[in-house]
């Protein structure tokens, strides 16, 4: 018996690293080739510039094309690496290598095309396709290199979000752009990039918004009671003071998530419709159970 539990031990204890690496490395692998595809697909074939270390290649390729577009993003990469081991640590640094690889042999490989015409509509589209691929990306605990890697250390030390990084670093990007290619393109790409930010933002911390709730309720005990063991979620009880009565009360404090909060609004509007409520949406939260930054 106690032989059967140990094999057992022994074989989760195996399969669940394997299992969490196949993940990963599945998640940087769809992300990548999305990402690809906005690339191949559309911005190379309508001469779009990009953001990051990708725009740069493309630059160079541009201007330049005695290398492959792979081979330069792979090497603009090179030194961004450090920074990851130093900042991140070591596991999202051998996941970035694996997705700078990835990125690198797919941008290389993949060719597709889209029957569009219209470029301000090219422009949306690979927006949308990179904006989700990157996102993906770094739902793993890695990324693709570029200015991921930045865009995590800096959320990391100072809660900058994702794409609003990523959004600043191209500024700079169609800054030198717009110097050297027609003034068309350096706005189509803009397009490109405030959409691609966007649908960043979106995917990463919109469908995992939480909300900081804040409840000033006579019916205190039975609001609490219903969110701890309705909605299963963890309550904070002060106690605070009335500025003009004086009097003490109790306020509760909670954080949800999104979809959450539909069902805390009816249970205050049933137990007391003059309850005081302050809704708040959060950049991030840390912690379990209801943690929302993603574990890199």
């Amino acid at each position: 018996m106690d032989e059967g539990r140990s094999v057992k031990h022994t074989l989760k204890s195996v399969l669940t690293p394997i299992r969490e690496v196949s993940w990963n490395l599945l998640l940087i692998s769809v992300g990548s080739v999305l990402c690809a595809v906005a690339v191949n697909g559309i911005l190379v074939p309508l001469h779009f510039l990009s953001g990051g270390f990708t725009g740069v290649a493309l630059i160079i390729h541009y201007l330049v094309p005695v290398l492959p577009l792979g081979a330069l993003y792979f090497l603009l990469n090179v030194p961004l690496f450090i920074l990851g081991w130093k900042f991140v640590g070591p596991r999202f640094f051998f996941y970035s290598i694996a997705g700078m690889l990835i990125f690198s042999v797919a941008v290389q490989f993949i060719k597709v095309s889209f029957p569009l015409q219209d470029k301000l509509l090219s422009a949306l589209l690979a927006g949308i396709i990179s904006g989700v691929g990157s996102a993906i990306i770094l739902r793993s605990r890695g990324s693709a290199g570029g200015t991921d890697i930045l865009s995590v250390i800096l959320l990391k030390l100072f809660s900058f979000r994702l794409g609003n990084t990523g959004l600043g670093f191209n500024i700079i990007i169609l800054g030198t752009a717009v110097t050297l290619f027609p003034l068309e393109k350096t706005l189509y790409t803009l397009i490109y990039m405030y959409v691609s930010a966007h649908i960043l933002n979106l995917v990463m911390t919109g469908l995992s918004q939480r909300k900081a709730v804040l409840i000033i309720s006579t019916q205190w005990e039975r609001i609490s009671h219903a969110i701890m063991y309705g909605i299963r979620r963890g309550v904070t009880i002060t106690t605070a003071k009335g500025g003009y009565s004086g009097r003490g009360i109790e306020v509760l404090y909670a954080v949800i998530s999104f979809r959450e909060w539909p069902r805390l609004k009816r249970i205050v509007r049933e137990e007391d419709p003059n309850a005081f409520v302050v809704v708040t949406d959060t950049l991030e939260v840390m912690g379990q159970g209801i943690g929302n930054q993603p574990r890199w």
